[in-house]
């Protein structure tokens, strides 16, 4: 059996993940691979609840501790019921968001204690972090034009404004220089092809030697 690997994608809104996402998945399966794709908050029932209340702009007001808590306890119950179970049936596990968006999103964004995300990750999963981590770099202005004409209601984060998304893209570049050798950075900024390719050559090294023709 294939060795597993756990990836994730990371970015802020408009970069493209979900549709990395889903390109990557086809690609690793027509090599042989068993993949389970998956998503931030969410990815089992009880999480996608968890990611409905939080993304809801409507209804109480969620600081932004209780919103920390929120994905650490939506992340808690993806990792036993999904990802720790796929991993261990031989599965690649790619999944949109994990621990790094917290660190950008509530930490870079909403200013919460790092040490209190640190806390929280160690907690929760000290012992597994993805392999690798590609993050779709993108300047927010450019997100967040993307993201608007996807059309539909805005969500409690696509109704934030483009200096948030600034600072929660520099919590993430600080998140690759400290981790070149996990976090491998991918220009979004033009064409999916392009991206794509980036985003194979950044995967390439952890490929089955079967896989990479």
């Amino acid at each position: 059996m294939p060795e597993a690997s756990f990836i994730s994608l990371e970015g802020i809104e408009g970069s493209g993940k979900s549709t990395l996402t889903r390109t990557l998945t086809a690609f690793l399966q027509q090599r042989g691979l068993s993949v389970v794709a998956t998503r931030e908050p969410g990815g089992t029932p009880l999480a996608e609840q968890l990611r409905a209340t939080l993304l809801a702009r409507a209804g109480e007001a969620i600081d932004p501790i209780a919103e920390t808590l929120l994905m650490f306890a939506a992340r808690s119950v993806h990792l036993a019921n999904l990802i720790r179970p796929a991993l261990r049936s031989g599965h690649w596990v790619l999944c949109d968001r994990f621990t790094d968006a917290t660190r950008a999103y509530q930490g870079a964004g909403r200013g919460v204690d790092r040490s209190l995300i640190e806390q929280l990750a160690s907690s929760v999963h000290a012992d597994l972090w993805p392999r690798r981590t590609l993050l779709l770099d993108v300047p927010a202005a450019l997100g967040c034009a993307r993201a608007k004409s996807r059309g539909g209601a805005a969500d409690r984060f696509d109704a934030e404004g483009e200096r948030f998304f600034e600072r929660v893209r520099r919590g993430y570049l600080e998140i690759a220089a400290a981790e070149p050798e996990r976090v491998r950075l991918i220009d979004a900024s033009g064409s999916p092809e392009r991206v794509q390719q980036q985003a194979l050559e950044a995967l390439s090294d952890l490929l089955p030697a079967a896989a990479r023709s």
